[in-house]
């Protein structure tokens, strides 16, 4: 041994990596201890080889690289004594991995140690295996670790049962061969044989049908046996924790019957008593029973149980709501929305005890509280459940008030049967969380009111109170003031008033007076400000005793630093100066709003048009090949045909444009710029769908029109010539016996959280014209706003996209947005339909986007 060698031991380098005070002094620890591993590697000095291993180990651990040493621990796995051997495979698990290529020298010395006489010996290599088996070891060595389930030795059918795990895992293939083995261990007493079998089980279910079938034929007597005979075996100090009887192969049988009666009625049936006793009969006190308590209420869930046993286990889970620990409230809330969609009844029974859940301190019960009471509301009980809600509202937290408001809102409006009730809610969490309430929300109900003829005095008296005592939330500023500046007249002359309403002695004075204290408000942003001013103006017609008032109230903002502001007022104060005689009729009263119309201009707002240009063709590319559907990342920007705005020029959304602001015309963005997109050639349908279509010898091709302004012209169809029938001179009728053919409907796009379908309707004499219903479902838990639908087709065709039935997406599937799209296709009968959409919306004020390509019309079309 050379001056270089290290004698020292592994606890000598502990030492003297602990006492080192800095990062670069560790450094020069390893870095020297390092080199004196190497000289004694080179040296293939056998004495010290296990102890440099253990060194390099720790090493390891320290984030150093330790790959010289990965030969060192085959050299030991190779020693004949078991303490080598032990410190090789430790070695082994430790600083190679499955990937490294070194690992194959390996699979020898694992196989003929699985044969070896020393059981300790089998052990190593079975833990070594099931730790870093790679897929070729796996197919090599898959027999011997069989073999062994036949082994004398509780610890070696343990580890092979844990090792069949790895193997499965790797090569499914195998699952077979394992089926029987796997079952056989079933039958054992040894809980850590039986765990380790129960766990094997339930992987081999995972990986394949035909283990599924075969135990759920073999073995579920057996498991329910055992089931029972831990529910009633008396206390046993080796396997008993916190008074339940091995909670640990409880929850994994419990496990694996959730796989074998899912979706078999016989193999349910027959686990329904054992699980009614475990449910009835386990302690709740512990957190062991509990662990055991939940997994009995998955597994009822999960299977084919009867409606008293889902009962059983949804009153299980009402009483974990009660429990002080927040992990059983939380995972209790978690399996109780997905109760509601089995036994809705049930978890209704549980409602006051849900609801107590909103008072939480913990942020994420609340939450999780507020999705499941969501789930749970229905016509029934929309109006109690509403008013807890918005109780809660006045004494929850800031950073809640947002989601518990949009909740609200959404279902007021979802499940409001009568336009009144709507109102004096939708008043009441303005009143309370006004600045949280979003945009769409308020339009709608801008719209609701200004079609409630007969309730229209209610309301403006309602807000009027109302903006007095809450003058700090916006979204109420801004419907007060909008409704105060509409209906002004029927504030102070108190038409319409109610039976239940209090007369109010409102003057002109005082209407005028609340909106200049909006005006002046310290809170009030433009949009305010704006919407005063023109209700102000409003009121200048209506109330003419206040019109000098008001007059030098709009004079007053002349001189507004805000521009938007002084252009206003100096607009305004000319309409009151001089155009006295148009005044009248320029201010009356907005008509009823009409909700379809109001959101297809919003849409239509909101689309791209693409102008045809010419520009140089660049070098060809090869057709595209997308599954229908699905979106995958282009590879030349020109494929994505919906991106094609310059960043400067961003599409306006709802979050600029406000929509208070366009019911009134404040604010209102510029209008989109045109996008160009340059042509290439080729001869595909989706090179024509990018305008990549023509030859070489093409100068000027046109490109994508992407347009979806309501009212496009469709192109002017080619000149056709009627058929002149030989016999008798006449226009031979072309018509058939089928006038309108019915065409199939397709699925043009569906993911994890949305579905678009697609329905065709065609008249017979015009045959390059479709018409397509899209119909778009959220298929996801959350709420989708500011919902638009985009598409895109080859130059070809031309498009013409319909206002949508709405912007707003239910969740759950319930509900859905319809919109209808015009394609005329130029060259009908020689290149089919092709399309490309995206489709835009938010969740939690969070922008998404998906888009994906039409492949499948039906050839007939």
């Amino acid at each position: 041994m050379n001056a270089f060698s290290s004698p020292s031991r592994l606890r000598d380098l502990i030492r003297a990596a602990r006492a080192c005070k800095t990062a670069a002094e560790e450094r020069a620890v390893v870095r020297k201890e390092c080199a004196a591993i190497r000289s004694s590697i080179n040296e293939n000095d056998q004495f010290f080889r296990h102890r440099n291993l253990a060194k390099l180990m720790f090493i390891h651990m320290l984030g150093y690289p330790t790959h010289f040493g990965q030969m060192e621990c085959l050299k030991l796995i190779a020693a004949v004594g078991f303490p080598e051997k032990r410190i090789g495979y430790l070695g082994l698990m430790l600083l190679l991995d499955e990937r490294q290529e070194v690992l194959m020298l390996v699979t020898n010395s694992l196989k003929q140690d699985l044969n070896h006489l020393n059981h300790y010996i089998v052990g190593l290599a079975l833990c070594a295996l099931g730790n870093i088996c790679s897929a070729e070891m796996a197919r090599d060595l898959e027999p011997e670790v069989q073999r062994l389930f036949l082994s004398r030795d509780l610890d070696i059918k343990k580890k092979a049962a844990l090792c069949s795990i790895r193997i499965i895992r790797k090569v499914p293939d195998l699952a077979e061969n394992l089926m029987i083995p796997a079952a056989s261990l079933l039958k054992e007493k040894h809980h850590g044989v039986l765990i380790s079998a129960v766990q094997l089980c339930i992987t081999l279910c995972k990986v394949s049908d035909i283990p599924l079938e075969h135990l759920r034929k073999s073995c579920i007597k057996g498991l329910v046996q055992i089931l029972k005979e831990l529910s009633n075996s008396s206390y046993t100090p080796e396997y008993e924790i916190a008074g339940v009887m091995d909670p640990f192969l409880q929850i994994r049988i419990l496990k694996l019957m959730r796989l074998l009666g899912q979706g078999d009625v016989e193999c349910s049936e027959y686990m329904t008593d054992i699980l009614a006793q475990v449910a009835t009969r386990t302690e709740s006190h512990k957190n062991a029973g509990n662990a055991i308590l939940y997994e009995c209420v998955e597994t009822i869930m999960g299977i084919e149980a009867t409606s008293g046993l889902r009962v059983l286990a949804i009153n299980i889970l009402g009483k974990f709501l009660s429990n002080r620990d927040n992990n059983i409230r939380y995972v209790a809330l978690n399996m109780l929305m997905k109760a509601v969609s089995v036994d809705s009844q049930a978890v209704q029974r549980h409602k006051t005890t849900i609801l107590e859940c909103m008072k939480d301190s913990d942020i994420s019960i609340r939450k999780r509280t507020l999705e499941l009471v969501f789930l749970l509301v229905n016509e029934t009980n929309v109006k109690p459940l509403t008013r807890e809600l918005i109780g809660y509202l006045e004494v929850s937290d800031q950073d809640f008030k947002g989601d518990l408001t949009a909740k609200i809102c959404s279902i007021v409006k979802k499940f409001s049967q009568e336009k009144k009730w709507y109102i004096d809610q939708m008043f009441k969490v303005l009143c309370i969380a006004g600045n949280y309430v979003k945009d769409d929300v308020l339009h709608s109900l801008i719209i609701t009111i200004s079609n409630a003829l007969d309730i229209q005095g209610y309301c403006v008296r309602s807000l009027y109170k109302a903006l007095q005592n809450h003058p700090d939330q916006g979204s109420l500023v801004q419907v007060a003031v909008w409704c105060i500046g509409e209906y002004g007249e029927l504030l102070v002359n108190n038409i319409k008033v109610s039976e239940v309403e209090n007369t109010m002695n409102v003057t002109d004075s005082h209407a005028v007076d609340v909106i200049e204290a909006s005006l002046k408000h310290h809170l009030s942003d433009i949009t305010i400000q704006s919407m005063c001013l023109i209700a102000l103006l409003k009121l200048s017609s209506r109330f003419t005793s206040t019109s000098e008032r008001i007059r030098e109230i709009i004079i007053h903002h002349k001189g507004s630093v805000v521009l938007e502001l002084q252009q206003r007022a100096i607009e305004f104060n000319c309409i009151i100066q001089r155009h006295q005689n148009i005044k009248s009729s320029l201010l009356e009263r907005m008509p009823a709003l009409d909700e379809s119309s109001y959101i297809g201009k919003r849409t239509s707002s909101s689309q791209v048009n693409i102008s045809a240009v010419k520009l140089t063709r660049p070098t060809p590319v090869a057709s595209p090949s997308l599954p229908n559907g699905v979106a995958h990342a282009p590879t030349n920007p020109l494929l994505d045909l919906l991106d094609l705005i310059p960043d400067d020029n961003p599409v306006p959304t709802s979050s600029t444009n406000d929509i208070v602001q366009d019911l009134l015309g404040i604010g209102l963005g510029n209008p989109l710029t045109s996008g160009t997109i340059s042509p290439s050639v080729g001869t595909d349908i989706l090179l024509d769908l990018l305008s990549i279509g023509g030859t070489n010898d093409q100068n000027d091709v046109p490109v994508l029109d992407v347009s979806s302004k309501q009212g496009s012209e469709p192109l002017t169809n080619p000149s056709t010539f009627e058929v002149m029938d030989l016999l008798d001179g006449t226009t031979k009728d072309r018509s058939t016996d089928d006038e309108h053919p019915v065409y199939p409907s397709i699925i043009a796009f569906q993911s994890g959280t949305l579905k678009v379908a697609f329905a065709f309707t065609k008249k017979p004499d015009k045959p390059q014209i479709t018409q397509i219903q899209v119909t778009c479902t959220n298929l996801s838990t959350d709420e989708y706003m500011d919902f638009i639908f985009l598409a895109a087709v080859p130059k070809f065709i031309q498009l013409q996209l319909e206002p949508a039935s709405g912007n707003i997406l239910p969740a759950n599937s319930d509900g859905a947005i319809t919109q209808t799209l015009t394609l005329t296709n130029s060259q009908h009968g020689q290149k089919p339909l092709a399309m490309r959409m995206r489709m835009t919306y938010k969740v939690n004020n969070q922008d998404k986007l998906e888009q994906g390509q039409v492949n499948n019309f039906p050839p007939e079309l």
